[in-house]
């Protein structure tokens, strides 16, 4: 299937709606033009191309100039973006704001100066009822300003309010701007690097999230103070591996949103981020019935018919809709039954492709490898699997790298396909080789993997039960059971033990949680 351009104009065309669109075209119109304006006649041009191409788009419409196509799509670009804006405006209470604001800075300029004080005085209203501070300050500082320079006859104790009234939003901003800070970095670890590897990584992660983070956020505070205090906390846990407290912290982020439900609808993203970030947490403690709970809250917001739905919204939703679908088969041992959705996935994830970040696709592929290789299905595994490791030459997290290396070199063994078995075990081995980090469980696995083949067949067995039992012990070293956070390799060799399929024996561990 061919790439499609990634030229922006082309891009934010083929994004549009049908009434989008409709509202373009009657947007470019509203002050009598002609409906043979140059961009328009490139937008129609473009419209109705598969792939961006100056030579068709010249092709189809004569009149247009190569020399001027530069310039056309610069205009139709800001065109179809001033159509956006308005178009949006009412589901986007800051668009909103702003225009109110620039309604005050028309009536200022005209003179008249009550009128632009009351319009500032609306805004400010809107800006806090939408947990908007910094717009707040904005029309505090327009306010200042005509204050300080006419006569309105409401100077009458307005310098000290004004000043109050700033000197508070400004302390507030500036402590949300922190707690923002500190939860973006913290999370930028986590994407870098992942769990803690070590005690070293603990004490680096523990040290910068004690400078950062106060004890515990004002009971004054505002609500995005609050939640990025709760963000924090979700990542610093979940980079530790403590996940039982990460719970805690994501329970509270979702439960700020309940005690204000109008914030699912002015910060839908944050809010479906928190259930995710909930159900992360409840995998990870394999706390099924609550997973299970959640995961239905998010489903119903999903198909909920009145919900306001932007592009930005669906391909999250999109996101961890399946990733926590996937998990819950996970969680079930019913894995050959969540190879059913697998179809509606890929076609969902090539719509959303050209949005969707690499290092989050290759995740959707690992977790399609993971459902085939507990299938049995260890070709279509394989396949998946090196999906991701062809991008190895990309700065991903290393990782995802490594355990798409080592399920594939497993489904190689199982697959009995030893005429590339020796091949993958030589990938791994130079592929482990320049890791920074190599950890026991990957290390043991690989030995054994390089070993098995000389090993006879009445003792394969025997050899199974001993990595088992190594990795057992490992696992219960701190900050050496990350790895098994993304391969259930005990299943897998409890499964060569018992000889049962992998995921009779995930089924098992199903019925032991409920």
């Amino acid at each position: 299937m061919p790439t499609k351009s990634q030229e922006p104009v082309f891009q934010l065309i083929k994004s549009l709606t049908r009434t989008e669109k409709r509202h373009f075209r009657l947007f470019t119109n509203r002050a009598g033009a002609s409906e043979d304006l140059k961009f328009l006649l490139l937008f129609d041009a473009l419209d109705a191309l598969d792939t961006a191409d100056d030579a068709a788009v010249l092709a189809q419409v004569p009149s247009l100039k190569r020399v001027q196509l530069a310039n056309l799509k610069a205009n139709l670009y800001r065109q179809i973006l001033a159509s956006l804006r308005v178009y949006h405006a009412g589901q986007n209470p800051d668009i909103q704001l702003h225009e109110q604001l620039d309604y005050a800075r028309v009536l200022y300029n005209k003179g008249f100066y009550q009128q632009a004080l009351r319009m500032l005085e609306k805004v400010k209203q809107g800006a806090r009822q939408a947990e908007m501070p910094h717009i707040v300050l904005l029309a505090l500082d327009f306010e200042k300003l005509i204050e300080s320079q006419y006569i309105t006859r409401s100077l009458k104790d307005r310098a000290d309010t004004l000043t109050a009234e700033a000197t508070d939003t400004v302390a507030h901003l500036a402590n949300q701007h922190a707690l923002s800070n500190a939860s973006l970095r913290l999370y930028g670890l986590y994407l870098k690097a992942g769990h803690a590897r070590n005690r070293a990584d603990h004490e680096h992660i523990t040290a910068f999230f004690r400078d950062n983070l106060p004890p515990q956020v004002h009971s004054e505070g505002g609500f995005f103070e609050k939640l990025y205090f709760y963000q924090a906390h979700v990542w610093y846990h979940t980079l530790d591996q403590d996940f039982r407290a990460g719970y805690r912290y994501a329970q509270k982020w979702v439960d700020l949103f309940e005690a204000a439900p109008h914030m699912k609808e002015l910060q839908t993203m944050l809010y479906i981020k928190g259930l995710h970030n909930l159900l992360a947490s409840l995998y990870n403690m394999l706390y099924y019935s609550k997973f299970k709970q959640v995961l239905n809250t998010l489903e119903e917001f999903a198909a909920n018919q009145t919900r306001r739905s932007s592009p930005n919204t669906e391909i999250l939703l999109f996101q961890y809709l399946y990733t926590n679908r996937i998990n819950a088969y996970f969680l079930e041992g019913r894995l050959t039954e969540g190879l059913t959705i697998i179809p509606d996935l890929l076609e969902q994830l090539e719509r959303y492709k050209p949005q969707l970040d690499l290092h989050r696709t290759l995740v959707l592929y690992y977790k399609i490898a993971s459902l085939y290789f507990g299938s049995g299905e260890f070709g279509k595994a394989i396949e998946y699997l090196n999906l991701i490791i062809q991008h190895k030459e990309l700065s991903l997290r290393e990782d995802l790298q490594c355990f798409a290396r080592i399920l594939n070199l497993i489904a190689h063994y199982e697959a009995g396909d030893d005429a590339s078995l020796d091949y993958q075990i030589r990938s791994v081995y130079h592929f482990l080789g320049k890791m920074d980090d190599q950890q026991p469980m990957q290390v043991e696995i690989f030995r054994f993997l390089r070993t098995v083949g000389s090993i006879a067949p009445h003792q394969v067995r025997e050899a199974f039960i001993r990595l088992r039992d190594k990795l057992i012990v490992i696992a219960a070293t701190p900050y050496e059971s990350r790895p098994f956070l993304y391969l259930d390799i005990v299943s897998w060799l409890d499964s060569k033990i018992e000889g049962v399929p992998v995921q009779e024996v995930m089924r098992r561990k199903f019925r032991g949680m409920k």
